[in-house]
């Protein structure tokens, strides 16, 4: 009977304490505000900068009158070029989808002899407006590009006399590639691309002094392997929810 009697007074002491504690003001403090962070997102406007190497082929035509053509020797054409772009993307979903225009200076160059003829050509400026496509896999952006490009080149032509002639055409083509682009942060980008261009769509005409009234005729085309950064402004930027820290 008396172990009956203290173990209830044991449950009630304990039932009693579990109240009491209960009832105690808690030491748990307000929750902390944590601040929305900006979730990220290919949309928006860039601005950056590339350099490469670019390799292609000026092919040379002689166009004599009646339509008959000569086809000259042409040259490979090679150097370094460097310049800067600017564009827009917008996302949905994980598609990215952009324009894009580009411009850039070039020493590519290679020379040629043609009919007795000992020149060069090199391609001075190129630049390029372009669609762009891709699929992004969080911070990385698979992507293709296509376009119509424009350049500006130099040709220099010496006769078996030794007269020199120069010529400055510029023409107009089409340009088609693709590249990886992964975001270092939500403004920081750095990428790899290639890219071919023909200008077989302007093609380059001029007439020399020594072959007049002959036209040439250069078809020009390029590949290129270039890296480049991009900086992106976060005009639009999408905030996460709001989460309460405790």
């Amino acid at each position: 009977m008396l172990s009956k009697f203290f173990l209830s007074s044991s449950l009630l002491l304990a039932m009693a304490a579990s109240a009491a504690a209960a009832d105690l003001p808690s030491t748990k403090g307000e929750p902390v505000y944590a601040p929305p962070q900006p979730v990220f997102s290919w949309t928006g406007f860039y601005i950056g900068a590339q350099a490469g190497y670019g390799w292609g082929h000026k092919s040379d035509y002689i166009l004599f009158p009646g339509g008959a053509v000569v086809q000259g020797e042409g040259s490979n054409l090679s150097g370094f070029l460097g310049g800067g772009h600017v564009g827009y993307n917008y996302q949905i979903s994980e598609f990215v989808f952009g324009v894009e225009a580009d411009a850039n200076g070039s020493t590519s160059h290679g020379n040629e002899t043609n009919l007795g003829f000992a020149g060069y050509g090199s391609e001075e400026f190129d630049a390029s407006l372009r669609a762009r496509a891709g699929v992004a896999f969080d911070r990385i952006l698979i992507y293709a590009t296509a376009g119509a490009a424009f350049g500006d080149f130099h040709t220099s032509l010496t006769d078996p006399f030794g007269v020199v002639e120069s010529h400055n055409p510029s023409t107009v083509g089409w340009t088609v590639g693709g590249g990886l682009e992964y975001a270092i942060d939500n403004n920081w980008s750095v990428r790899a691309e290639y890219r071919y261009t023909d200008y077989r769509a302007g093609g380059i005409n001029y007439t020399t002094l020594a072959l007049s009234p002959f036209v040439i005729h250069d078809h020009l085309t390029d590949n290129r392997v270039q890296a480049g950064f991009s900086y992106k402004f976060d005009l639009f930027a999408a905030a996460a929810p709001v989460v309460a820290k405790y």
